[in-house]
């Protein structure tokens, strides 16, 4: 039994599957670890198709924005090598605006300069020829439109014709940690609701016809983890006052989520959950990732 989470970074870091024999090459730049893994084709069992995925791990973002400008150009720089040399760019934001932890995706898009009406006249007023054709579109979800996103965006990929589509959508996590703190990059596309088990059809290549990058940030965690995240801070209180406790020293080294995750479903009890501050915390990752993605555009 796997942990949820749409994190590669995260699956190789449980030990529970072949990503964790996968290299991960770190770097550090303006307070932010970015780690890249490249899923090989022969790895079946994760659930993460073969591919490149960039994590970037970020402080947490608490303050105003104006105070993080420097993570803006590292999600620029991150998403810079994925894009095509030239030919017009189509974004996608993934989800539902009335659920909080669901509303990234829109947040984004209200805030991303589409440029494909009114690029000539841009390039005429700014002087910049290097402007590029950049299209934007909500999809919002099956039970408000009767639409797959994936019959969405294939109608319009077909009438727009972009070189690529940036996806963007929530994401589940298994640390609460990484809860709006980190940003995940892959060039695989995505599986819409694949995090909290209700998977619809997938945003990729083969679906769209053209390249698919996905950009999903976590803003959910199961039951389970808060428990097992709980239960790890609690025996290192207890550990400050009873540090050769041997039970508590075992107990704080394994990782009981698996035991915690099977003791809870039997009672319908292992939730989704988000943090109190979820508002505020995915208005400020949805400018971070929509004036990073301007940036890079």
């Amino acid at each position: 039994m796997f942990f949820r989470t749409d994190l590669a970074l995260e699956l190789k870091e449980g030990g529970q599957s072949e990503l964790s024999d996968v290299p991960c090459k770190i770097k550090e730049k303006d307070r932010c670890k970015i780690s890249h893994i490249t899923v090989p084709c022969h790895i079946k069992d994760t659930g993460m198709a073969p591919g490149e995925y960039i994590t970037i791990e970020m402080p947490p973002l608490s303050d105003a924005l104006d105070e993080n400008n420097q993570f803006l150009q590292v999600v620029s720089d991150e998403i810079k090598p994925f894009l095509p040399e030239n030919g017009e760019v189509l974004v996608a934001g993934l989800g539902n605006a009335a659920i909080t932890p669901d509303a990234l995706g829109e947040k984004v898009i209200a805030q991303i300069l589409a440029t494909r009406h009114v690029k000539k006249e841009l390039e005429r007023i700014t002087g910049i020829s290097e402007l590029r054709s950049v299209a934007a579109v909500s999809t919002d979800v099956l039970g408000n439109t009767g639409m797959e996103t994936a019959e969405i965006l294939k109608g319009i990929v077909d009438n727009v014709k972009p070189k690529l589509v940036i996806v963007i959508d929530s994401l589940a996590s298994r640390s609460m940690e990484r809860i709006s703190s980190t940003i995940q990059l892959a060039d695989t596309g995505i599986v819409p609701g694949a995090g909290v088990d209700n998977a619809r059809k997938e945003l990729t290549v083969n679906t769209l016809g053209v390249p698919v990058i996905a950009l999903g940030i976590p803003t959910v965690v199961e039951t389970a983890v808060v428990v097992n995240d709980c239960l790890d801070v609690f025996i290192e209180k207890l550990q400050e006052k009873a540090e050769s406790n041997e039970y508590l020293n075992k107990l704080k080294e394994e990782d009981n989520y698996l035991e915690i995750k099977e003791a809870l479903i039997p009672k319908d009890f292992n939730f989704i959950v988000t943090p109190k501050e979820i508002d505020s915390l995915v208005e400020n990752m949805k400018d971070v990732v929509a004036r990073g993605i301007n940036m890079s555009l």
